[in-house]
């Protein structure tokens, strides 16, 4: 019994550890489509009626729904790429959470950093963002761990 026991709390383990790997995934695919400026694969990450709200350092705040926000990624001319670093992911049941710091870089030159935190529902197609909130900080960005960009 101790064994049967043992056994289903591993693989518990690693159905968790798993689903944390998966958020974890899903929140870098969306940063990928972004900077490929793909609106259907930005689509694909997220559930339909998800948010985007930026918290700017004045404590303006601004939320658009998923199409603005991937028909803006789409049509921008500008190299983008997001990077994040140390997420803290938690998972219960068919939600979860993702915070991580971020840095964000515009033709190569980084314009911002802060945190995101995004929310995530599991579907059955699997995880989907149904949020993302983030704070834009332009002065006073902490060197990131990841290095400089190429």
């Amino acid at each position: 019994m101790k064994q049967c026991l043992s056994i289903f709390f591993s693989l518990a383990l690693v159905g968790f550890a798993a689903d944390k790997d998966d958020v974890t995934a899903l929140v870098q695919k969306t940063f990928d489509a972004m900077a490929a400026h793909d609106a259907a694969a930005i689509e694909g990450c997220f559930l339909k009626d998800a948010r985007v709200t930026a918290i700017r350092e004045t404590g303006e705040s601004s939320s658009i729904g998923l199409t603005t926000f991937s028909t803006r990624i789409a049509s921008s001319k500008a190299k983008i790429l997001e990077r994040m670093w140390n997420p803290e992911v938690r998972v219960e049941g068919r939600i979860a959470s993702l915070w991580a710091p971020y840095d964000f870089h515009r033709d190569g030159m980084r314009t911002h950093c802060g945190i995101d935190q995004v929310d995530l529902v599991k579907t059955a197609e699997g995880w989907r963002i149904a949020n993302i909130i983030y704070t834009v900080v332009t002065t006073g960005c902490p060197v990131s761990p990841l290095g400089p960009i190429n």
